[in-house]
């Protein structure tokens, strides 16, 4: 089913946000992947993918557990040399060791590769240090993700929340043009999170592409331009959400009732002969309590493209 996914370019549909900046019309986008393989010795983790990011814009990487999405970003931030097909940053063929490029990208990892032993701001001056970034506004950053007032306690102490919120607060260091988020904001409370979603779309705002990889599907739709689906390392579909909501999903109604002192609940398919006759009799109808729209979720197109729940 993925072969016969339609795909369109970034620059094709990049939402009116990422096309006011500017960013979507950009000549050469901010990430190219063209027919991208990868296997863990006889075990195929990414299979023949290719898509583009433009600057400017947030590109939702969706799939559960093992389908290919950090193996993915661990070839595009040079970690892993691609088998075949080829991958380039900012119009740089990815690779190790590449200083330039890596100067010019940001990371943030579901893995936390953090110096217990040193603060918060030590972890951010080090790993500044490291890549030649001067100027760096430690105190800012840190205040930034909600760390202001922990900027010299020792991360050793730090709950999984606070590492991940060090973590991007790491991976903005260098103001990144390509920004690479690997489930950001897991482990984080819902206020948290919202402000991490915050700092994500400023990103994008002035004019950072962003790669997102998660299985929360609710958070992509959020946040999205685009998504792309992966499963077992093939891609079965990129686009926008609401293109894929239009072209996969059903839409429907759902109408609650009283029926003597029971709630009955009738879900009335809006795309089906006679739905226009069963909405006006059920407005009509004596004990109508609530009456709402649905539409399909980017998870349940998911499930019904690839046979799989992001869970598994």
């Amino acid at each position: 089913m993925g072969s016969s996914a339609v795909v369109p370019s970034a620059s094709q549909s990049t939402d009116a946000r990422a096309a006011t900046t500017g960013s979507a019309a950009s000549a050469v986008p901010a990430i190219e992947v063209e027919d991208l393989a990868y296997s863990y010795g006889p075990i195929e983790a990414v299979r023949g993918i290719s898509f583009q990011v433009a600057q400017g814009e947030i590109f939702g990487f969706l799939g559960p557990n093992g389908a290919g999405k950090t193996t993915t970003i661990r070839v595009l931030t040079g970690q892993l040399r691609p088998k075949s097909g080829t991958a380039r940053i900012l119009g740089r063929e990815v690779g190790r060791d590449d200083p330039v490029l890596q100067a010019r990208i940001g990371v943030c990892f579901e893995e936390k590769n953090l110096y217990d032993s040193m603060s918060a701001e030590e972890n951010l001056r080090f790993f500044a240090s490291l890549y030649g970034i001067r100027g760096l506004d430690a105190e800012a950053l840190l205040r930034r993700v909600g760390l202001g007032d922990r900027v010299k306690e020792r991360v050793g102490a730090y709950s999984k929340g606070l590492r991940q919120r060090l973590m991007i607060a790491r991976a903005l260091g260098n103001t990144p043009e390509v920004l690479f988020l690997d489930e950001p904001t897991v482990g984080l409370d819902p206020v948290s999170s919202r402000a991490v979603r915050s700092i994500i779309r400023e990103e994008a705002a002035r004019g950072a592409a962003v790669l997102l990889t998660t299985h929360d599907m609710w958070e992509a739709d959020e946040l999205s331009d685009r998504v792309a689906f992966i499963n077992e390392g093939r891609l079965y579909a990129v686009d926008t959400p609401e293109n894929l909501k239009l072209r996969y999903g059903k839409r429907s109604v759902r109408i609650r009732r009283r029926d003597g002192e029971a709630v009955r609940e009738e879900a009335v398919p809006l795309d089906e002969a006679g739905a226009g006759e069963r909405l006006a009799a059920a407005v009509e109808t004596e004990g109508l309590l609530t009456i709402h729209t649905e539409e399909s979720t980017l998870e349940n197109i998911f499930v019904e493209m690839t046979g799989r729940r992001l869970e598994q």
